[in-house]
């Protein structure tokens, strides 16, 4: 390896693989054998400059040379070498006294006369290049020392040996020699740590380990220059010895059966380390131990007093009345010492607590109740006490008892005020009672006295407003109604504080818990009601739904209240509120409005009206638009349907008040005959409104024969009447832009056109049977068959009642008390004229 190239100043070489060695002029040469696998071998060449501090590293890979082999070449060639002798490796005693040089061994060849070495060291001191140590006499070949070696240091050296001829050719290959350093006792052993810091809880057995200590030596190992020796060289506090430490290991055990932490809490062992397996004349050092003894709850805690008093006024809530204190020898602050307390008796109703104060471990006995001196005038209690940690008994000692001590509690009356009883009623309100309801009574007693009498009750504003007390008697009312569904009251339930006042003023608090209970005020309904059936007749689920709670909900009864649609339709239970409705047989198709009742589990009965389209379709959809009829004439229309009615409507009324207004002239100029007056009522075109005339002497008048007909009584007793006509027929006159009827007189048969109106049944005789005829056609389509989208007639509903006129002049059945007639007023008489034309 060309070491100048890499660097010229190296005055340190060294291999990082042992089994290597690099001279100075780059000659590598292996310091045992090797064996090459098939992975490269590789180690570094580490160069320093030591005075400059510059260092280098120079990496060597190592690859097995492959032969090759011919045909007829064997597979093993045997070689003949010349022998050698091996020289043992030499021995140079450390810290040697010389006399220097000192001669180490002699290398010789037979065909080579000059000698030269290299060596090198091995161990910690390898950095460090001990230049001179050795040298070789170039004729003689003997090896000298320079000076005496550090064991500790140098380990080890390697020399390699060359033989050369005078010309410089080397006939045999160098020798490796090898010097070993014997080592000398010259170093004391020592302890790894300045302190040994252990602990072991108190009673503990004996052979419990407790901890270890080590030391170590730097002379060659395994030698009886580092084989160590411990032992316990003092004991402090000096008593009787309470560990052990074995001499080989450095353990440290129990040893001492009573470890009490109250007598001894810690102990110092001073320990010694000796080489040479403790003889007299090795080598020793000492080290310090300390073994501080744990805690254990072996000591219970004890009461300083066993009785204690104390007093507290009645009805003081939360007050400190006493603090009680414990002696306990274990140390403080830790569990075994941390006192717990309890009472144990004369604390039935827990009026009392008693806790801990952590600062000073007293136990605080205080009143959480308040106490009543007219039920006990004093208390006595039983407190004991025990620590945090377990009890954890020393050897060969006694069970522990447990410490207690008695207080008395003394109780101060005072005057105090009202006490209701009980302190929380509770008051159920049934749901939507009436305003004013009695629901109970809340009193307090006086504790003195034990009654009632004196007292008055209040309810302090700003308190959910549902109730009202009466000052005196104690008695609530309601003061609305209670509905879990309005706001405040939705959580169903109010706590109201009332107040007891006595003579003194004294107020004493009380708390009324208001409970809505549900009621039975909600109808059942049913969610959907619009529903379209195909012609699969799938039944139709109705589920309805209640506002009220259990009981008054669920299950519910549904029942069709027409019997009618009874009998087309029926009712499936489903389960406790939804029911299938499905038709009877064969239903014909048509829009059903069906009256379903609901009634809940408390007997409400919630009316309904279910509209079902029986359609022939297959899909809902394609019955979900336009007006349908049904069997029973009933008409669905549509929103735009009813608008174009209307505006229809307006049109036609604008149309026949233009006709009425053009054709009003022409019918004041015509003349009226007396045959008119005897076949309807005048029309009077009038369109100002006349004066109103106070007159009772107007009276309808009596059917004077089977026709019937109306009216009016004149002074010359003269009787015009409204009769049917016969022989009839329906004349188109064009003139007016209208049609009327034409008249032919019984009597004369001279036909005559008239400009009066007829009876309703000239023109019902006259018009209904062509009426009837033109509707059928309108019902039937193209293929004869009625259609389902047209209006249908009415059909009879029966004759007429034959009580006839049920009016309030209907019972002049004679022409008398007519005599009114002759005093009518002016202006009446002359209308009268107008209508009769004598």
């Amino acid at each position: 390896v060309d070491l100048k190239e890499c660097l010229q100043s190296a005055e340190f070489i060294s291999s990082s693989n042992e089994n290597f060695k690099i001279l100075e002029d780059g000659s590598v040469y292996t310091t045992s054998a090797v064996s090459l696998s098939a992975e490269k071998k590789t180690f570094t060449i580490l160069l320093k400059d030591i005075q400059e501090h510059i260092q280098k590293k120079i990496h060597v890979s190592l690859v097995e040379e492959e032969k090759k082999k011919s045909r007829h070449a064997r597979d093993t060639v045997l070689k003949r070498t010349k022998r050698r002798w091996g020289p043992i490796p030499s021995v140079m005693i450390e810290n040697s006294l010389g006399p220097f040089p000192l001669q180490i061994q002699q290398v010789q060849s037979d065909t080579a006369q000059n000698y030269t070495i290299y060596y090198s060291a091995s161990g910690p001191g390898i950095d460090q290049d001990p230049k001179g140590l050795f040298y070789i006499e170039r004729e003689t070949g003997n090896i000298f020392a320079t000076r005496a070696v550090d064991r500790e240091q140098y380990p080890s050296f390697q020399i390699i040996c060359f033989a050369t001829t005078p010309d410089g050719y080397s006939p045999e290959v160098p020798l490796v020699h090898t010097i070993r350093i014997e080592d000398d006792n010259d170093n004391a052993p020592y302890f790894t740590q300045d302190l040994f810091e252990f602990s072991v809880p108190e009673n503990s057995k004996p052979g419990v380990v407790v901890g270890k200590v080590t030391a170590e030596d730097r002379d060659e190992p395994y030698t009886l220059h580092t084989t160590l020796k411990y032992r316990i060289v003092s004991q402090n506090p000096p008593v009787t010895p309470a560990f052990s430490l074995h001499g080989d290991t450095g353990v440290i055990a129990v040893l001492l059966p009573q470890l009490d932490r109250e007598l001894v809490s810690s102990y110092t062992l001073l320990v010694e380390v000796r080489d040479m397996a403790g003889q007299p004349f090795g080598l020793c050092t000492t080290g310090t131990a300390v073994i501080r003894i744990e805690d254990t709850n072996d000591n219970a805690p004890c009461f300083k007093q066993t009785q204690y008093e104390t007093r507290v006024e009645e009805n003081r809530v939360n007050v400190e009345i006493l603090r009680v204190s414990v002696v306990d020898l274990d140390e403080p602050g830790s569990p075994g010492s941390g006192a717990v307390y309890e009472i144990i008796r004369g604390n039935d109703d827990r009026s009392f607590e008693i806790t801990t104060d952590k600062n000073t471990n007293e136990g605080i006995l205080c009143v959480v109740k308040g106490l009543d001196y007219e039920s006990a005038k004093q208390r006595i209690l039983v407190i004991a006490v025990n620590n945090e940690a377990p009890y954890m008994l020393a050897p060969h000692s006694q069970q522990l008892s447990q410490s207690t001590s008695s207080v008395t509690v003394h109780i101060l009356d005072v005057d105090e005020g009202p006490v209701f009883k009980p302190c929380h009623l509770r008051l159920d309100v049934k749901e939507c009672e009436e305003v004013g309801t009695s629901i109970g009574k809340y009193l307090a007693e006086d504790p003195e006295t034990g009654n009632s009498e004196g007292i008055c009750y209040r309810i302090p504003p700003g308190q959910c407003n549902w109730i009202s007390i009466d000052e005196k008697s104690g008695e609530v009312r309601t003061i609305k109604v209670l509905d879990r569904d309005l706001g405040e009251m939705r959580q169903g339930q109010c706590n109201i504080t009332v107040l007891a006042i006595d003579r003194n003023g004294k107020t004493g608090t009380g708390t009324i818990q208001v409970v809505i209970q549900p009621g039975n005020k909600n109808y059942p309904r049913i969610t959907k009601t619009n529903y379209i059936m195909c012609r699969d007749r799938k039944p139709i689920c109705l589920t309805a739904q209640d506002g009220d709670e259990s009981p008054y909900s669920t299950p519910f009864v549904y029942r069709i209240t027409d019997r009618s649609l009874a009998s087309m339709w029926k009712i499936t239970r489903h389960n406790d509120n939804s029911v299938y409705l499905s038709p009877k047989g064969d239903t014909p198709f048509g829009i059903y409005r069906i009256p379903v009742s609901v009634i809940d589990n408390g007997g409400k009965v919630g009316e309904n009206l279910v509209e079902v389209n029986l359609c022939d379709c297959v899909t809902p959809t394609e019955c979900d638009i336009g007006p349908r009829s049904n069997p029973n004439g009933n008409v669905t229309l549509g929103v735009w349907a009813i608008l174009a009615m209307i505006l229809g409507s307006l049109l036609l009324l604008l149309i026949l008040i233009t006709i009425c207004g053009c054709c009003g002239s022409g019918v004041m100029h015509r003349h009226v005959t007396d045959d008119c007056a005897n076949h309807n009522l005048i029309i009077s075109n009038t369109e100002a409104p006349g004066e109103e005339v106070m007159d009772h002497n107007v009276i309808p008048l009596q059917n004077t024969n089977d026709q019937g007909g109306y009216g009016i009584k004149t002074g010359d007793q003269q009787t015009f009447e409204m009769v049917k006509g016969r022989g009839h027929t329906l004349e188109s006159v064009k003139g007016g832009g209208h049609q009327t009827l034409g008249s032919v007189k019984e009597g004369g048969g001279q036909p005559m056109m008239d400009t009066c109106r007829y009876s309703y049944s000239e023109w019902h005789n006259f018009t209904h049977p062509r009426l009837g005829e033109k509707v059928h056609l309108c019902r039937q389509d193209e293929e004869q068959k009625h259609s389902e989208d047209y209006l249908l007639s009415y059909n009879y509903e029966g004759k007429g009642s034959l009580a006839g006129s049920v009016g309030c002049c209907s019972d002049q059945h004679e022409e008398e008390a007519l005599d009114f007639l002759d005093q009518l007023e002016p202006k009446f008489r002359t209308l009268a004229e107008t209508c009769v034309k004598r």
